[in-house]
């Protein structure tokens, strides 16, 4: 199976994979990681270019579209020899983060997002999606370094993103919202119940 955690930075993404994969290794899966932007020699120079704080002017349109280069390269290289090789994934971020950053952050058409992020995935998308939500002022003060370039746009951009993850949640069946404010077994636990129903499921079928 196929599982991404999206959310904005310092809802603590970063502590529930690492969890949820040691949870899963002692069930026996063997477990394969990636983020995206990453993951591959191109993905990790475009994270580079998208995330590193600089001079350079990159339209939003832009860097959607570099966002969905590293992410075809991601699943040409990454996930879909893992998929091959029957390895559980875990991605940190996958296309919802473009849509929420790019498209309701950015202002961009959701749809015209979703559309570009479609030829990207080559129809590889995770079948659950763990999205981890609290307010932007408290995820804000929880990061304890520099802000990189997305975060560095500010609450306001911000709040848009959060809202985006929140519209897009509601029209997928397969992403599922977990209060972040709560404590770490808390989600812990409720990410672990969601992955259980879902395991079993393929199991029998």
């Amino acid at each position: 199976m196929f599982f991404a955690f999206d959310g904005l930075d310092g809802v603590g993404k970063s502590t529930q994979q690492r969890l949820f994969i040691e949870w899963l290794e002692q069930q026996g899966y063997n477990v394969k990681t990636c983020r995206d932007p990453g993951s591959t020699p191109l993905g990790e120079k475009l994270r580079d270019i998208l995330l590193e704080k600089s001079s350079l002017e990159i339209h939003a349109r832009t860097e959607m579209l570099l966002y969905m280069a590293a992410r075809s390269q991601l699943v040409e290289e990454v996930i879909r020899p893992a998929q091959a090789a029957g390895q559980m994934i875990i991605s940190d971020r996958f296309l919802l983060a473009n849509i929420a950053y790019q498209a309701y952050g950015g202002e961009m058409s959701p749809e015209a997002v979703r559309q570009v992020g479609q030829v990207a995935v080559n129809g590889s998308m995770p079948d659950a999606t763990f999205l981890l939500d609290m307010p932007c002022k408290l995820s804000f003060a929880r990061l304890d370094r520099q802000l990189d370039r997305m975060e560095s746009k500010g609450l306001e951009y911000m709040e848009r993103v959060r809202q985006g993850f929140l519209e897009e949640a509601k029209l997928l069946e397969n992403v599922f919202v977990l209060d972040a404010t709560q404590d770490i077994d808390t989600i812990q636990q409720q990410i672990r119940s969601v992955a259980e129903k879902l395991l079993k499921g393929t199991s029998s079928s």
